[in-house]
């Protein structure tokens, strides 16, 4: 090891560093008096490495004998990770104080889960890959149990943890499996290994338990039993995080380990994908319609989101990694201004989730109704919104890819979502004469909601830069079957090779 190695690693050691200064705060000085500091601080540091990272200030390479690696992907996932852990972190801060909630474990518990995530997307080596996904899933088993007052708050944390334990299982007996297979657990040195052609037998059965372990991760079905209860009954501002930063990672963790370790046989994996993609995608549309509970349904509209995500990773070329990036970012953006209603909603002082409960809306609140009627389009995928352009991505992608199918179910499973995305709608603006709800939300949170609304809005004119950025990260990650083992080709390169 040397001081370069240290270098590369540098943002992941300060945010972990913060963390274990924080618990030494919390302890010494009086674990109330200091939550809701906390938690602003919490946000400050996200923002400031997401600068720091975003500027270059650490190198790129490989570090710690090519278990760790800075490259323009990684880069890209770190900022979305760290951008939207701090925008929920703001949002949620006014929720967690009236609810009483509001501890000061919640703000490190979501910079060691943050911290987890930063080294999944920097994992060049599958024990790397384990450790960070493993800091990150028993962090957010703890937030998901953290209302201890509440037994669907219980049952969410322990399911999560008994469900993620399962996925984590599969996962390391297919690491052992590659390993005895391909005497390495580097990237590097697995692809050098798959030479083209047909795996050798127990090296296919290893990445499909990898695949299996990483589909618990981003609630693909047939693996996301549970994504529904786990959203239902954690507290909102959790549930918000689990949906957002969660997500980006391991998408982007099951992107790096395809490519960078079985990059020569995208055949192989492409077919797993693209199932995975099909039955996310219906089974989140066709069971979201009959859903009552909001957060329940944001559960629903998750999985079908995450098979469209898939279908561009599926596609196995260079334009589907950028179309998913791309795809992952504007969900998150989606998502965040979502929530930051969701986390608003309250009668007679409580929180509301029941669709019911949303008859009218726009009657009491036409400003933020028409923010959230945005925010539903683009998640439908109604053009002109940003949401359309980012399915159209992705399923351009597979039709470039031959997986004109694929595509095509897309389309239909994109209508049939679209259902209970404009039910909603209807309920705010022509629903039942009923009192209607209340929306108290703070500065911060009616920033996010509007921000969001506006760029899903003007995003298709503009996308600031976000497409290109989510190019160049693609372009670091691929890997062609042609090329030297190992070596990175742009997406022009992609292109003119299929």
């Amino acid at each position: 090891m040397t001081s370069l190695d240290f270098t590369i690693i540098m943002p992941e050691i300060l945010l972990a560093a913060y963390a274990l200064l924080a618990l030494l705060a919390g302890a010494y000085l009086g674990k109330d008096a200091i939550a809701r500091l906390l938690l602003w601080t919490t946000v400050a540091v996200f923002l400031l490495l997401a600068f720091f990272v975003e500027v270059g200030a650490t190198p790129e390479g490989v570090a710690f004998y090519g278990m760790f690696v800075s490259d323009q992907f990684a880069r890209f996932c770190k900022i979305l990770i760290l951008v939207s852990a701090a925008a929920v972190m703001a949002m949620s801060a006014d929720y967690l104080d009236r609810r009483g909630m509001l501890r000061f474990e919640f703000p490190i518990l979501i910079s060691l889960a943050v911290c987890g995530m930063m080294v999944m997307v920097s994992a060049r080596d599958l024990l790397t890959l384990y450790l960070g996904l493993e800091l990150q899933s028993l962090s957010l088993y703890v937030v998901a149990a953290m209302r201890r007052d509440s037994v669907k708050s219980s049952e969410a944390g322990l399911k999560y943890f008994v469900l993620g334990s399962l996925s984590s299982g599969l996962l390391l007996y297919g690491v052992s499996l590659i390993y005895g297979f391909a005497g390495t657990t580097g990237f590097a040195g697995i692809i050098d290994v798959v030479q083209g052609g047909a795996l050798p037998v127990g090296l296919l059965f290893g990445m499909v338990f990898v695949i299996v372990g990483l589909a618990f991760k981003v609630s693909a079905v047939p693996f996301h039993m549970w994504t529904p209860d786990v959203y239902e009954g954690s507290p909102t501002p959790v549930t918000a995080f689990f949906a957002t930063a969660p997500k980006v990672a391991a998408m982007a963790l099951l992107a790096r380990v395809l490519t960078d370790a079985f990059g020569r046989v995208p055949g192989d994996w492409g077919q797993i994908l693209a199932v995975l993609a099909l039955l996310s995608m219906f089974l989140g549309s066709i069971a979201g319609i009959g859903q009552t509970n909001i957060k329940r349904l944001m559960a629903y509209s998750s999985i079908a989101h995450m098979g469209f995500a898939l279908v561009g990773l599926a596609a196995g070329t260079a334009i589907g990694v950028q179309a998913m990036l791309l795809y992952m970012a504007i969900y998150a953006v989606m998502n965040i201004g979502v929530f930051a209603w969701i986390l608003s909603l309250q009668r007679d002082g409580e929180p509301v989730a029941d669709l019911a409960g949303l008859h009218q809306f726009a009657k009491a609140e036409p400003v933020k109704a028409m923010a959230v009627l945005i925010l539903f389009f683009s998640l439908a995928g109604v053009p002109p919104m940003l949401g359309f352009f980012a399915k159209l991505g992705v399923l351009n992608a597979a039709v470039d890819a031959g997986m004109t199918w694929l595509a095509i179910a897309g389309v239909i499973a994109s209508v049939i979502g679209a259902f209970y995305y404009l039910r909603i709608i209807y309920y705010m603006y022509f629903g039942n004469d009923i009192e209607p709800v209340r929306s108290r939300m703070g500065g911060v949170s009616y920033g996010l909601l509007v921000v969001s609304a506006a760029a899903v809005l003007l995003g298709s004119v503009s996308m600031l830069g976000v497409d290109r950025a989510a190019g160049r990260a693609a372009d670091a990650l691929m890997v062609i079957e042609d090329a030297p083992a190992g070596a990175n080709v742009t997406a022009e390169a992609a292109q003119q090779v299929e």
